[in-house]
Parts: C-alpha cells; structure tokens; sequence
C-alpha cells in the first residue's frame, strides 16, 4: 500500500497562485495608463465593470449546470450569511484597491511593493493562527529571512508608508476570508461585487454629473481602458480564489512575492522610481528566504512522488 497522496490539485494551486500574483505584479504598468484618473474614480470602474463580465458570464455557466446550477444560485442568493461573509471581503479588497491605484498613480510603485511583501508575512501568521497550519524549521528560516528584509526597507527607508499599511492588512485578512468561503471562485467574486455595485453606481453618477467624470472628459482610449479594468481584475482574483482552495495558506504566503518582485522590477526599471541601498538589501533577504523555502517545497513535493510503503500488522 502506498501513502495517500493528491499532488495534481496541489500542483494546480501552484500554478494558480503563482499566475495570480505575476499579473497583479504587472498591474502597474496597465493602471499607469490611466494615471490621470483620481484613485477612487479608477476602483468604481473596476467593481462596476467587473461585476458586470461577472454578471454576463455567470448566466452561461450556470445554464451549463457548472458553479451548482441556478438552483445553488438561488440557494446562495438568499442566504443572509453568504452576503455577510462576502461584504467582508468586499470591505477588504475595495480597500486594498484604493490603496493600490492611489500608490501606482502618483509615483510610489515601490511602497506597493512593499505592501505586497508584507502581506505574504501576515498570510503565514494568520494560517498558523487561525487555520492550525504547521510551518518546518526551514519554513520558519525563510520566513524570518524576508521578515527581516522587509525590515530593512522598512527602517532605512525612512519608515512604512501608508499605502503598504492598508493594502498588507486588508489583503491578509481577504485571503483568510478565501481561505474559509464556501463557495465556488467565481460565484464568491460575483457576491463580492454585488455588494459593492449599488454605492458604486451611485458615486459614479454623482461625479459625471459633476462634469468630472472619467467617462465623459476623457477619448475613446480611456473609456476602453476603463472597462477592460473588469476584465483584468477578475482574472487574478479568480485564480486566486482557486489556489487558496488548494493550497496552504502558509504557502501562499510565500509565493505572494512573486507579485511584489515584479512590482518593484516595475517601479525602479520602467516608472524610474529610486531604488536605494535599503530596498537593495531588503530585497536580496526576501529572495534568500524564498529560496530556502523553494528547496523545502521541492524536497517535500519528492518526498511526495517517492511510494512509501506501510507495513500490515
């Protein structure tokens, strides 16, 4: 007999993750475009025009009978305590957006960098706290690595900025809510911006009638951007809902960095932004404690592979 193994959904939550947080490590260079948008205007574009390729292709998939079929819609759609727990996560992402775009649109890609690299330390804590997750001594050493880079670009750097604060925080306490959500990826995103939609639409309406609306004062150009926004958002959430049903958290946790690397490949390369001896040394910290983290992954997934015989009485 051999121990029971399940490496094919571990793998796709790999996959998932890590292609998650290369397109959010990305993101810069897309929201950049539209830098000469106020930060709030941009994220009620992006619940607006996400929940609306939501809500064209939920119908699909549905009649499909995929996500349950519309009689596990209906079951969902009346259910006080699935709109409970996903206006919590509603409440965290919206934030974490705002402080995202506000950090991307007014030259400060590094401290959504930083952010991102706080974040992966607080997903560890909260999986080891709340979840009984159990990290190995080379699991800790890597940990305790990039906690003490991102230290170092913390307090050389001349203290944390705000925009790391909020989008740290609020984006650990999102993928803990993932982490519990019973529901199917999509159909929790949908939830998500559904609650966010009504506000949003009525934000919205009040700035065009302002006459300071993205849509109206801006070229086709802009109001292209604007709505494919939906489209870019919902495909990392998504992936990302997937892994963190396939994967530990603590796990994820690590791998987020893949998302703030490329941030900050992004802020000092192409936005130009400065790249100092602090942020130099932090980073390589972060990069040593993930690859001692990688080579304890990859001992593990061997150890996977390898039958392991179990003796009978």
């Amino acid at each position: 007999m051999f121990a029971d193994e399940n490496p094919a959904r571990l793998r796709i939550g790999l996959v998932c993750a890590v292609a998650a947080h290369t397109l959010w490590g990305l993101f810069p260079l897309y929201w950049r475009m539209l830098g000469q948008i106020d930060a709030q205007q941009l994220v009620a574009h992006r619940v607006l025009w996400s929940f609306v390729l939501l809500s064209l292709l939920m119908p699909v998939l549905l009649s499909a009978g995929q996500l349950g079929g519309w009689a596990a819609f209906k079951r969902i759609f009346f259910n006080l305590r699935y709109w409970s727990i996903y206006a919590i996560a509603a409440a965290m992402i919206a934030v974490n957006w705002l402080a995202f775009v506000y950090a991307v649109t007014h030259d400060r890609i590094l401290d959504a960098s930083l952010g991102y690299y706080i974040n992966p330390l607080l997903n560890v804590l909260l999986g080891v706290v709340f979840l009984g997750e159990r990290l190995a001594w080379q699991q800790w050493v890597a940990i305790t690595m990039a906690a003490i880079g991102v230290s170092v670009m913390t307090v050389m750097g001349g203290g944390l900025p705000w925009p790391a604060i909020a989008m740290a925080g609020t984006f650990a306490v999102y993928g803990l809510i993932k982490k519990k959500a019973p529901l199917p990826a999509l159909m929790g995103i949908w939830l998500e911006t559904a609650v966010m939609v009504l506000p949003t639409l009525a934000y919205l309406a009040w700035v065009e009638s302002e006459g300071r609306g993205a849509m109206s004062g801006g070229d086709w150009t802009t109001t292209a951007l604007l709505v494919c926004g939906g489209l870019v958002t919902i495909t990392p959430l998504t992936l990302f809902a997937l892994a963190t049903h396939r994967v530990p958290l603590s796990t994820i946790g690590v791998l987020q960095y893949v998302g703030p690397t490329l941030q900050l490949f992004v802020g000092a390369v192409v936005a130009g932004e400065p790249f100092d001896s602090s942020k130099l040394i932090g980073f390589a910290f972060v990069w040593c404690g993930i690859l001692i983290f990688l080579i304890k992954l990859r001992a593990d997934a061997l150890t996977l592979r390898r039958p392991v015989a179990i003796e009978t009485p």
